[in-house]
């Protein structure tokens, strides 16, 4: 599927000192300016009437530039400082201090041509962006750096540390006053999903709770012709082949999916997470999977259990990569191999998971309620593709988040089983899982076929302040 991304508007930066050259300057401003049309991005910038070339060097212009960017708070996703030449690191961080917009900062410094080290082109950015760096330290600003010390805004290597930042930016932005959805209480012997719902407001996200007897009541005064429920309906045939789940269960389901829509745009709640075992099945008679199967697949992440930080994990990497998350169990080995496993789940994974899927019963509950009742899951084998996995969770103990994020991939390893699973492969294994162990986190782990690890480990640890573990980073990069 198409990834899935607003266009974003950059606040820019930039620097410049008098006895630089001042064609640097402008140059520079031009050079950011084209890069980020370029890549889809809006610019938010001084111009050159309002400041010398554009760029930020003294009090009065670092006062401007604060000024401009607190008109368009609402809409600044991020801000780069671009140093063509050494920049005056005073003027910059106190643009940033005076405009707090608290929205992650990317410095980018533009390299000296060895060719032209003369005071006419000479450009000491290298220098200057330790410069910069050291007084945002100072000033207590948080900000990310360039893979490379020095970077053109128009090379590749900086195309890629832009579309990073990009997502780097999504995560935080997507976690700033966020709602989560929470329908049903927690199953009894799910205690590994237990978490602090004032850790996670103290964070900014907050909780929307929804009893599952007042889901079974919308549902069961709906009109079998309402039209939401047949439009859900038609919506669910749609997304997966049923043609062999009982017409009785199909709407069921769509009854299902319409109060959970409804509810959901009322109350403002963007993910969700869904108590399933063994309530629904027993009071409703399906299971509640391919419902959320639809919602992560529309991008908005819904766990199951109420595992309130199992969707928080999903969000993240779906906010990193514009594309679907879905919920895993780590579950079993693969034979003898120490750095494959088989990540299961029964499953309500989003379709853009599968290499084929259709629905089915539940079977690992029908032993127990019945196979009649648990009609409703999305059954198939996740493709071979590239994976970034994460796990939050709150750590009642010492009041903070925490968690852990990293990188493998999908592989096309034979796999004989029910429900929805894969083949994960993942460098050092071992090594990962006994951190998962001695550490207690839960057995549920968010995925998303993609590369994103990087970027949201950044959000969340220099931006929103969690205690991460990142799986596998070089730590020779930046």
């Amino acid at each position: 599927m198409p990834v899935n991304h607003k266009k974003m508007v950059m606040g820019v930066i930039v620097g410049n000192r008098g006895f630089f050259p001042g064609h640097l300057a402008k140059s520079g401003r031009e050079e950011i300016l084209r890069v980020l049309e370029a890549a889809n991005m809006e610019a938010v910038a001084l111009t050159p009437e309002e400041s010398r070339y554009g760029a930020v060097e003294t009090r009065e212009e670092s006062r401007r530039c604060a000024e401009l960017f607190k008109r368009n708070r609402e809409r600044i996703d991020g801000i780069i400082v671009t140093l063509p030449n050494f920049g005056d690191e005073r003027a910059i961080a106190d643009a940033l201090r005076l405009a707090d917009l608290r929205v992650p900062v990317l410095i980018q410094a533009t390299p000296d041509d060895s060719e032209k080290m003369a005071i006419a082109f000479r450009r000491d950015s290298f220098c200057g962006k330790m410069s910069a760096c050291n007084n945002l330290r100072q000033y207590g600003i948080p900000y990310s750096i360039t893979t490379l010390h020095t970077e053109s805004p128009d090379s590749p290597e900086f195309a890629q540390d832009l579309e990073w930042f990009a997502a780097v930016c999504r995560v935080v932005r997507g976690f700033r006053n966020l709602r989560v959805g929470s329908i049903g209480a927690r199953p009894t012997a799910f205690n590994t999903v237990r978490y602090s719902e004032k850790i996670l407001e103290s964070q900014g996200i907050s909780i929307e709770t929804l009893d599952l007897s007042e889901v079974l009541g919308r549902i069961e005064r709906m009109k079998d012709n309402d039209d939401h429920a047949q439009a859900k309906l038609a919506a669910i045939k749609e997304y997966v082949e049923s043609s062999n789940v009982p017409a009785a269960a199909l709407l069921k389901m769509a009854k299902l999916g319409a109060v959970v829509d409804q509810w959901m745009a009322a109350t403002e709640v963007t993910v969700s997470a869904v108590q399933c075992w063994t309530s629904i099945e027993e009071n409703l008679g399906i299971v509640p999977c391919t419902i959320m199967s639809m919602m992560s697949n529309e991008l908005l992440s819904s766990a199951c259990e109420v595992d309130i930080c199992g969707v928080l994990g999903m969000h993240a990497m779906r906010l990193a990569s514009g594309t679907p998350s879905a919920l895993l169990d780590w579950n079993n080995n693969y034979g003898s191999d120490p750095n494959k496993a088989v990540c299961f789940h029964c499953s309500n994974l989003p379709k853009h998971f599968f290499r084929s899927v259709k629905m089915d019963y539940q079977a690992i509950i029908a032993g127990t309620v019945g196979k009649e009742n648990t009609f409703g899951t999305c059954v198939g084998v996740i493709k071979p593709e590239k994976m970034s996995f994460a796990r939050f969770s709150t750590d009642d103990t010492s009041g903070k988040m925490r968690g852990y994020v990293g990188e493998g991939r999908f592989t096309d390893d034979p796999l004989n089983t029910f429900g929805g699973a894969g083949v994960v492969e993942i460098a050092h294994l071992q090594k990962l899982l006994r951190y998962i162990c001695e550490n207690g986190f839960e057995h549920h782990v968010a995925a998303n076929l993609s590369t994103v690890a990087s970027a949201v480990h950044e959000a969340t640890t220099r931006y929103l302040g969690w205690n991460m573990y990142w799986h596998g980073r070089d730590h020779g990069a930046c």
